[in-house]
């Protein structure tokens, strides 16, 4: 099964504001983001390159697996709704992310809160790719 990669795009705006309260990470060899099942502790934009998102089973077993591109904004669900990550997130050689802490991203929701809309769009577009994915099994 695999999810539309343009499901984790972020509006232009948003990123730009997630930007300025946040920390660049190159990544010089694959990188492992986060994993399944890990507690949220923030949320990333991947500026350059690719990431795998990866879901398995609870016996191990692949599920799912998409690439997401430039724009991408990774872990947001898991941040949102304060639960574990729902993905596996591995970053490509060569990526470029920033990291937003959940501190920084809570802070940046109650100081504008019309980007929670543009926050909701890409939660979403998230859901519809996963109902799509698992359609069209």
């Amino acid at each position: 099964m695999k999810l539309d990669p343009s499901a984790f795009l972020a509006n232009p705006e948003l990123i730009v504001a997630l930007e300025k309260r946040s920390t660049a990470i190159s990544c010089n060899g694959e990188r492992v983001l986060f994993r399944q099942g890990d507690a949220p502790a923030g949320v990333y934009i991947l500026h350059k390159g690719e990431v795998t998102l990866t879901l398995e089973s609870a016996k191990g077993k692949p599920i799912l697996s998409t690439q997401a591109g430039a724009g991408s904004l990774l872990g947001l669900p898991g941040l949102v709704g304060n639960e574990p990550y729902s993905l596996t997130a591995v970053a490509r050689k060569g990526a470029e992310l920033s990291f937003v802490t959940r501190d920084q991203f809570t802070a940046l929701m109650k100081s504008d809160p019309l980007l929670s809309l543009k926050i909701l769009q890409v939660l979403a577009a998230e859901v519809r790719s996963a109902r799509k994915a698992i359609l069209h099994r």
